[in-house]
């Protein structure tokens, strides 16, 4: 395998409203849906329908969403041997709420995803050894981030992590990172630097460089992303895209960004790949079902270039 993902895997639990209910309101709105989420399973699904070849390691619980979850992967053709089973701890949850805007919030019982633990890793260490590239994120328990990112650092595997949900980091990890891709808020924790515009967000990136991270891209919404490293720091705008629900947006960006990496592009190519497929994703609803494919990535960067 060239890439593995190992990370959250998530039933969301989505309902579509006017707008994001304030605290104590309650908003009557439309239509409610159950879709297959988690910032793991949704990078690794990302991935694997832009071509890349992936193996996806993740914990589910014992229970009926855990079972679909399994079947799901199945058909996405993962290997279902490397999707743990928890005997105690449900499956995750994520509550979504969805606005007309396409703005959302969310929230999240991670159940089993805390339960992967360092050793339910080991049986698969080799699989990181062998690889080009590990995707992790922190929606899992952080000694486990920490245990990967060692196997990865001593076999020279590049450990691409994207910080998110947004937390303090030990330097011992941040040195062992060779790509982090934080959005604003997560940059704006990781480094005490408020990101705001593009001037603090060139700030905040050098400031992870000084901390021995390799490369940093900060994604920046509808303003893009910001690559920064030893050759410098380079702007990109995102493509134009009408949005209606932007929920797996940055996972998406991610998982298809660490594909064209382990498929040999160079950090420009393979962000414009990944914008390309972001900006389709935000068009869909949901977070699974809004992923494209390797063929509409193509033929929307071909039209974008028309």
């Amino acid at each position: 395998m060239k890439l593995v993902v190992v990370g959250s895997s998530n039933m969301d639990l989505v309902i579509s409203l006017p707008r994001i209910p304030a605290i104590g309101e309650t908003v009557l709105g439309g239509k409610s849906s159950m879709v297959f989420g988690g910032k793991g399973a949704n990078q690794a699904v990302a991935s694997k329908r832009s071509g890349g070849d992936i193996a996806f390691i993740a914990k589910v619980g014992n229970d009926l969403f855990g079972e679909n979850m399994k079947n799901h992967f199945k058909r996405e053709g993962f290997q279902t041997d490397l999707i743990l089973t928890d005997a105690i701890e449900p499956t995750g949850i994520a509550q979504i709420f969805v606005s007309e805007k396409g703005e959302n919030s969310i929230a999240v019982a991670p159940g089993a995803n805390m339960k992967l633990m360092p050793k339910d890793i080991e049986p698969f260490t080799d699989l990181i050894k062998n690889s080009k590239a590990v995707l992790l994120q922190l929606e899992t328990p952080l000694e486990t981030v920490e245990y990967i990112a060692d196997v990865a650092f001593q076999n020279k595997v590049k450990l691409i992590l994207n910080p998110a949900p947004a937390q303090k980091l030990s330097k011992n990890l941040l040195k062992k990172i060779w790509l982090i891709t934080p959005n604003e808020t997560e940059a704006s924790l990781l480094t005490g630097i408020e990101v705001k515009d593009a001037s603090s967000a060139v700030k905040a990136a050098e400031h992870l460089l000084k901390m021995g991270i390799k490369n940093v891209i900060i994604t920046l919404g509808e303003n893009g992303s910001l690559l920064c490293n030893e050759k410098g720091s380079e702007h990109f705008k995102a493509f134009k895209a009408k949005a209606i629900d932007s929920t797996a947006a940055g996972d998406v960006f991610n998982g298809t960004l660490a594909v064209a990496i382990t498929n040999g592009e160079s950090l420009q190519e393979a962000i414009n790949f990944a914008a390309a497929a972001a900006a389709i994703s935000v068009t869909r609803e949901g977070a699974q079902p809004s992923i494209p494919s390797r063929t509409e990535i193509e033929n929307f960067l071909n039209l974008e270039q028309r």
